[in-house]
């Protein structure tokens, strides 16, 4: 008896503290937060745009043992690149060495999107959220690595993004195309916030669709 309640209470120990691993990080000055597993790796690098010019481009990332949780911030402002063109060209790399399996519309608040769910040749799973706004690229990709077991915490990641400006890429009324126009738009409007209900250490982040955290986004 006393060893089962003294596993009774490790177990109790060590729920709380794997949950509170979790941790929203916040960052003014390109207006948003997202919360990661670990305290970030921050790099200063460049991104190729669609137009084929580099563009100076900020890196989040924490790389653990099953998964890699990365945000990427490319500044676009000025280069006069349509937002379909931006978004489109941000799919066609991230899906080179994989298969889409999800491609939809997505939302933060007022900013508009998408999401992607894509299986890498190798076996990886990436959950994927890509957003225009304000002259900036926000690519925020968790993934999931091979004989790896961390899909629900890809999606976590992927769903903790919010934008703390309160403003839109959208004009009153305007929906995101979306990769195919008339498909129903899945937006999760009051839905719940974070990749897990009542997560702690979630964004608060409403994106689409509400996928469930508990299932593997791809088949």
């Amino acid at each position: 008896m006393r060893l089962i309640a003294f596993v009774l209470a490790l177990f109790a120990l060590s729920g709380p503290a794997a949950a509170q691993s979790w941790k929203e990080y916040s960052y003014p000055g390109e207006a948003f937060t997202v919360s990661f597993p670990a305290p970030p790796e921050i790099e200063a690098t460049t991104y190729q745009a669609a137009d084929g010019r580099s563009v100076p481009a900020r890196v989040y990332s924490v790389a653990q043992d099953n998964g890699v949780f990365k945000m990427t911030i490319a500044d676009l402002s000025g280069s006069g690149l349509e937002e379909t063109g931006v978004i489109d060209h941000a799919i066609q790399k991230l899906s080179k060495d994989g298969e889409i399996k999800v491609d939809i519309p997505a939302r933060v608040r007022r900013v508009f999107g998408r999401q992607l769910s894509i299986l890498g040749a190798d076996g990886s799973r990436s959950s994927v959220a890509l957003f225009y706004y304000r002259g900036r690229l926000y690519q925020i990709e968790g993934k999931s690595l091979p004989h790896g077991n961390a899909t629900a915490d890809a999606i976590r990641f992927q769903q903790s993004l919010m934008f703390t400006d309160d403003g839109s890429n959208r004009a009153s009324g305007e929906r995101s195309p979306g990769p195919g126009q008339g498909r129903e738009q899945r937006d999760r409007a009051g839905g719940r916030s974070g990749a897990a209900a009542g997560a702690p250490g979630s964004g608060g982040s409403e994106t689409a669709p509400a996928l469930d955290a508990g299932k593997p986004p791809c088949p």
